[in-house]
């Protein structure tokens, strides 16, 4: 694999990660003030971003050793309203700017499996950024989400409210390949 994709893999595969973990805590917060449907919408993307930096880790199983990773990662524990606009930002981030250009690269250095990991990763991130807007706005307004239940794909990380498809319109994947939180 050529060393920029790789690069590019790697910090992705920190991005995810951090934000897997950042959006356990943060729905941990958003359950302590009272926004139950918040703190299932946090936990259920944080699933699709551990989705995320798995395909982007399995892409990097000949990469042996150390590295040391950077990746944008957005810090605070603060209220559910704070957490949520920190979400909407990497969401953001990742969908104007990151996985664009890693796309682009890993297309022209002819590296199929991360184009493939890449465009999973956007095709759920615009999804987020969207949901992430919705969720803010209920708590701006001092109400919790009106939330149904959240499809996550195992394969891809698409990420869905409502019943769970037939199969995932990004990766094909069949229905049992599915996450409910509910």
């Amino acid at each position: 694999m050529h060393e920029m994709t790789a690069g590019n893999l790697r910090s992705a595969y920190g991005g995810e990660s951090m934000a897997h973990m950042r959006y356990l805590a943060w729905g941990d917060r958003a359950e302590q003030e009272n926004f139950p449907s918040v703190a299932r919408l946090f936990r259920a993307i944080s699933h699709a971003e551990r989705v995320h930096a798995t395909n982007h880790f399995v892409e990097l199983a000949q990469a042996k050793g150390d590295f040391l990773v950077s990746s944008m990662a957005g810090f605070g524990h603060a209220t559910t309203l704070d957490n949520l606009a920190g979400a909407i930002a990497g969401e953001t981030f990742e969908v104007e700017e990151m996985y664009p250009a890693y796309l682009e690269i890993a297309k022209l250095q002819r590296e199929p499996g991360a184009q493939r990991s890449f465009v999973y990763a956007l095709s759920a991130e615009k999804i987020h950024a969207e949901m992430y807007a919705q969720a803010k706005q209920a708590v701006d307004g001092g109400k919790d989400l009106e939330l149904g239940p959240v499809q996550i794909c195992g394969v891809c990380g698409w990420t869905h409210e409502g019943d769970i498809p037939d199969e995932c319109p990004i990766c094909r994947a069949k229905r049992d390949r599915f996450t409910t939180f509910a």
